[in-house]
C-alpha cells in the first residue's frame, strides 16, 4: 500500500493565551517550532492585537508558516438578523482579518463568519432559507475582498449550543452554494462535527470541493488521540477528497477567565497546556504514518 498523505500540523495559541498578542506570540511561536510544529493558526480577536509585520517576522525566524487567521465572533458581530450598522461593522472586521492574512501570507480566514457565538434562535424551513439568503448577500462583499487579496474564506459550522444557523457541513455547503468555491469553503472542526454529524468521514465527504481549513482536537477539546474519534476514517476521507492542507490543533486554556467561560472550559483537558499540544502533535504524526485507506486505528 502507498503511504497516506502527510499533512503539516499546526497549533492555535489559544491553547495558552487570550487575547493573542505580539507578546504572546513571541513566547509561543518559538516553542511550537522547537516541538516540531509546521505552522500556526492565528486568532485575531480585535484588530491591532498583533501586528502583521511583527508576526510575519516571528514566523519566518522560526521556520513556521501561517495556516490561517481565525476570525472571532463575539456578541455584536453578526451578518444575519442584525441592524445594518452591526452588519457593516462585522464586514469591516472581516475585511481586516483578510488584510492581516494577506500581509502574513496566510491562505485562509476561518471561523463562524455569520453570527455571534452563543446566539441562537428557532427557525422553520422558510426562515432558515431567508437567513441563508441574507447571509450570502452580506458575506459577498467580504468574499470579493478576499478574492482580490488571494485569501479564501472558510466558514465553520458550530454545534447546536453555540449557534442555530450553521450546525452541519451540509447546511454550510447549502448556504454557500451560489458563492464561488475558489474563494469560500468550509472549515471543518472535529469538536463540532463530533457533536452534530453522525460520521466524521461522511461529514468530510459532504464538503466535497469546499474544504478550506481543518481544525482538530479531541471530543472534549483535549489532545487529538485522547478520545474516541475515528481519526483514520477522518484522514482517509480527507485523502479521498484531495484536501492536502494542514491539521491545526485548536483548544483553550481553563486558566484564562474570559476564554474559559466563552468556550465552557471548566477543567484542565490535559496534564498541562504544553502536554495538550505535544501529545496531539505526536498522535497526529503517528496516525499519518498509516498506509492509505487503512481501517485499523494506531494504538
Amino acid at each position: 500500500m502507498s503511504p497516506a498523505v502527510q499533512r503539516a500540523i499546526g497549533a492555535n495559541p489559544w491553547i495558552w493565551h487570550s487575547p493573542v498578542t505580539d507578546e504572546a506570540l513571541a513566547q509561543v511561536l518559538p516553542r511550537l517550532a522547537e516541538w516540531g510544529f509546521d505552522c500556526a493558526e492565528l486568532p485575531l480577536e480585535q484588530p491591532g492585537d498583533w501586528r502583521p509585520a511583527t508576526v510575519a517576522g516571528l514566523l519566518g525566524d522560526h521556520g513556521l508558516t501561517p495556516a490561517a487567521v481565525a476570525a472571532v465572533m463575539p456578541p455584536g458581530r453578526d451578518l444575519v438578523r442584525a441592524d445594518s450598522s452591526v452588519v457593516r461593522h462585522t464586514q469591516a472586521y472581516l475585511r481586516q482579518c483578510v488584510d492581516a492574512a494577506a500581509l502574513i501570507g496566510a491562505p485562509v480566514v476561518a471561523g463562524p463568519v455569520y453570527s455571534a457565538v452563543g446566539r441562537t434562535w428557532r427557525m422553520d424551513e422558510a426562515e432558515r432559507t431567508a437567513a441563508y439568503e441574507q447571509w450570502r448577500e452580506n458575506i459577498a462583499p467580504v468574499v470579493a475582498h478576499a478574492a482580490e487579496a488571494g485569501v479564501r474564506i472558510a466558514v465553520e459550522p458550530l454545534n447546536r449550543y453555540e449557534t442555530s444557523l450553521f450546525n452541519t457541513v451540509a447546511q454550510t455547503v447549502r448556504a454557500m452554494d451560489a458563492l464561488p468555491a475558489r474563494t469560500i469553503g468550509v472549515a471543518l472542526d472535529t469538536y463540532h462535527q463530533n457533536i452534530e454529524e453522525r460520521s466524521l468521514p461522511d461529514a468530510v465527504r459532504r464538503a466535497e470541493g469546499r474544504i478550506a481549513h481543518v481544525q482538530v482536537c479531541a471530543n472534549d477539546r483535549g489532545a487529538p488521540g485522547d478520545d474516541h474519534l475515528d481519526w483514520v476514517g477522518f484522514l482517509d476521507a480527507l485523502d479521498d477528497e484531495g484536501h492536502r492542507g494542514p491539521l491545526c490543533i485548536e483548544s483553550f486554556t481553563a486558566h484564562n477567565e474570559t476564554i474559559a467561560v466563552a468556550a465552557s472550559i471548566w477543567r484542565p483537558l490535559a496534564p498541562s497546556q504544553d502536554a495538550l499540544a505535544t501529545r496531539g502533535l505526536a498522535f497526529l504524526r503517528e496516525v499519518q504514518r498509516r498506509p492509505a485507506s487503512s481501517s485499523a486505528r494506531p494504538v
